[in-house]
């Protein structure tokens, strides 16, 4: 029997997802011939297509279930198919895990009926909370002696162990096979934890969640595939709701997706899948593109030849991979790959961001068509290229951002001034704090210009020089000398008079010094008097009167600010929930100093929903790392790889979370080897190759150092092809 599911191959940018809206289209096509059919027909049913057997969208109103590896990418497929109908027809866009999540959720009255679980609503723990809940679970058990025998912190081996259970989940392992999993992979390992010791922490963990509704992303994953699918009266609803799915690069999903998949197409449902070979971006992370390649038995595979028309993969892939593959060999590399050589990593920076704005000022390249891949990018780094390419009025996105909430200034102010209002948080704040709080809070916005061109500039450094304060950095240390008052309960700020010499201060600061004395004076007051709901609701005043105050933002504060938000509502939600399970003798505001010292940690990033700013996209130079780039599916003309000597190429700029190759369905549990590191380093080094040379048209650059920022010498993986360059551009060429 033909199947009418569909397997689409190809590379990056072969037309995957095109050929997906295009497989959808024809479906809506055949439906519509079909219903024409029916309703001319007044005698009976006639049989029609058997893809229109099963997507009765108009009469049963069944939907469509799309999938994408990202939620980027979700976002931008959904969009794409609703446009390509219309809107007409019912279609769900979800990433795997939050389907997993929606599903889990929705039919939680079943899983409390089937697993024996207290009626309550489950409340999903981001992952930050549930590290910190982790780790008090297991404190008394993660001593000394089993830190050492780790070689790591406790937060670090707390995140390692949440890790496998969700590791395992994705595979469709049951929580209860872990430590058989981990001792057969393990082997006579003596470096790590016990398996039987590792498993009996994490069903500890997952049984204390369940008893509290708490959800955790592997929690979901395992009560989906374990529970839900298995589950009749699910089953029945699910291949009701879902006649038809379409799962763009599934070479990033894991295992569970296929059990999803071959359910509803067991059921009937018809099926269309793309896979990228030298996709699995999320391999060591979760995703497993072999096993999901196996649902390619039962579609009809189409294979989309040829790399993209507009790319240098054709011209470069085989050349860079032999090169990388043979060292050995002699190759040089053609025009279109370019060389910057330096010896120190300051120098590689400082003259990549004068080539990059050179080529823009002489309109060889326009900014948005530029971008600047590394495979991990550090403070410093990321600093210089901005501020280089920023003073030559060049705008720079730095893709998925996700630097800790703690590092915005706004976000320190807000937690100093929940400190100065709340009692019992004295130990929280200094002088320091002080000042920059009165800094921040003092700041007016100016309108921006208005002009096109000036809103294209638009940047985090330009908005903060767009800011004026009334009380500048002088004037706010000077105040905070004088006028702070330490206590390790209530700590206070005096009037300005207190200090001998107010004069100094002017009129501007001193009226603001006074305007936020008098409002932390009311929040003090109605905090005593219990008017304030919580710390939330004093954020939000906060951020009204201060920092709001009718100016629009800078869209990098604004996610911060909304991040913070929601970081603050989630926390709390969660302590709501634990104390009516759990009552704890506390003082009042334990829980504000932990939410202030959870910040501080940097666990938190700014990346709130939605993840992007709303209208098209910035002309600005792109900069990310390997992962970030790879994921994002973009395209540019001209491309700069950082740090090209650097040996964390070979690691595709994201680390592999501990136990990943345990759980690989095809094999599942086998030891892994140095010999397999190894192979699985060069086969990723040759997927990211080929990846990266699909997404650029027309320039290379090798950015290499001779030292790293440490100062040891960089021999990585690539540096044969920075010694195969013919183009080389040095110190001295660009002075």
């Amino acid at each position: 029997m033909v199947s009418h599911s569909v397997w689409i191959v190809g590379t990056s940018r072969s037309g995957k997802t095109a050929r997906l809206v295009e497989q959808f289209c024809h479906w809506v096509k055949l439906e519509n011939q079909y219903n024409e059919s029916f309703y001319t027909k007044k005698s009976g049913r006639k049989k029609g297509s058997h893809v229109s057997e099963f997507l009765h969208l108009k009469q049963t109103d069944p939907g469509v279930l799309v999938l994408a590896a990202n939620d980027d990418n979700r976002r931008e497929l959904g969009d794409i198919i609703v446009t390509s109908t219309f809107g007409k027809y019912p279609v769900r866009a979800k990433t795997p895990l939050g389907f997993f999540q929606d599903e889990v959720i929705l039919f939680w009255p079943l899983l409390i009926n089937s697993l024996n679980l207290k009626a309550q609503f489950p409340v999903r723990l981001r992952p930050e909370t549930e590290q910190e809940l982790a780790t008090k679970l297991w404190r008394p058990q993660l001593d000394e002696e089993i830190l050492r025998i780790a070689g790591v912190n406790e937060s670090r081996l707390v995140r390692r162990i949440l890790d496998l259970l969700q590791l395992a989940a994705y595979s469709g392992t049951p929580c209860e096979d872990i430590a058989q999993i981990l001792a057969r992979g393990l082997g006579e390992n003596t470096t790590t934890l016990e398996p039987e010791f590792l498993a009996c922490l994490l069903l500890d963990w997952r049984n204390w969640c369940l008893e509290r509704g708490l959800l955790t992303y592997g929690i979901i994953t395992e009560l989906y595939s374990q529970y839900l699918l298995s589950d009749r009266n699910y089953q029945q609803h699910l291949t009701k709701r879902y006649q038809a799915v379409l799962a763009d690069d599934v070479d990033d999903y894991p295992s569970v997706a296929r059990l999803l998949f071959e359910l509803l197409l067991d059921r009937g449902a018809v099926g269309a899948f793309s896979y990228n070979p030298d996709g699995a971006v999320r391999l060591g992370l979760g995703a497993d593109p072999n096993y999901l390649e196996g649902l390619a038995e039962r579609c009809r595979v189409e294979i989309l030849t040829g790399p993209p028309p507009e790319s240098l993969s054709e011209q470069l892939t085989k050349q860079m991979v032999e090169l990388v593959t043979e060292p050995m060999v002699l190759l040089s590399l053609p025009k279109t790959v370019h060389s910057i050589q330096t010896t120190s990593r300051a120098q590689l920076l400082r003259q990549t961001a004068e080539v990059i704005a050179n080529a823009i000022q002489s309109q060889q390249v326009q900014p948005e068509e530029v971008t600047i891949i590394a495979p991990g990018l550090d403070a410093i780094a990321r600093y210089t290229l901005v501020e280089i390419l920023i003073k030559q009025n060049i705008p720079v996105e730095s893709l998925n951002d996700q630097r800790p909430l703690i590092s915005s200034p706004i976000i320190r102010a807000l937690l100093t001034m929940l400190a100065l209002v709340y009692p019992g948080l004295g130990r929280l704040v200094d002088r320091d704090a002080v000042a920059e709080m009165l800094v921040v809070l003092s700041r007016k916005q100016q309108p921006p210009e208005n002009s096109t061109d000036a809103m294209n500039r638009v940047s985090t450094t330009d908005a903060m020089n767009r800011v004026s304060t009334n009380i500048d950095p002088v004037r706010a240390g000077l105040i905070a000398d004088y006028c702070f008052v330490p206590h390790p309960d209530r700590p206070n700020l005096l009037p300005v008079s207190t200090f001998e010499r107010w004069d100094r201060i002017g009129y501007a600061a001193t009226t603001a010094y006074n305007e936020i004395l008098e409002w932390l004076e009311q929040q003090r007051s109605q905090q005593e008097l219990r008017l304030i709901p919580s710390p939330i609701s004093l954020l939000d005043r906060a951020i009204q009167r201060f920092l709001w105050n009718g100016s629009n933002l800078p869209y990098e504060q604004l996610a911060a600010l909304r991040e913070l938000l929601e970081t603050a509502q989630h926390y709390w939600e969660i302590d709501t929930r634990l104390r009516q399970i759990a009552p704890v003798e506390t003082t009042p505001h334990t829980t504000i100093i932990e939410f202030i010292q959870l910040l501080r940690r940097g666990t938190i990033t700014a990346n709130p929903y939605p993840v992007r700013p709303i209208g098209g996209a910035r002309k600005a130079v792109t900069l990310a790392t390997i992962f970030q780039y790879r994921s994002s599916r973009r395209s540019h003309r001209w491309h700069f790889w950082l740090d090209a000597g650097s040996p964390l190429w070979a690691k595709g700029g994201a680390a592999t979370l501990f136990g990943a190759p345990f759980f690989l369905r095809d094999r599942l549990g086998e030891p892994w080897t140095a010999e397999d590191e190894k192979l699985a380093e060069e086969q990723r080094l040759q997927r990211i190759l080929t990846d990266l040379l699909s997404r650029v048209s027309e320039r290379v650059y090798l950015c290499h150092s001779d030292l790293a920022v440490n100062g040891q010498e960089q021999l990585g993986p690539l540096l044969p092809l920075v010694n195969a360059c013919v183009t080389v551009i040095s110190e001295s060429t660009v002075n």
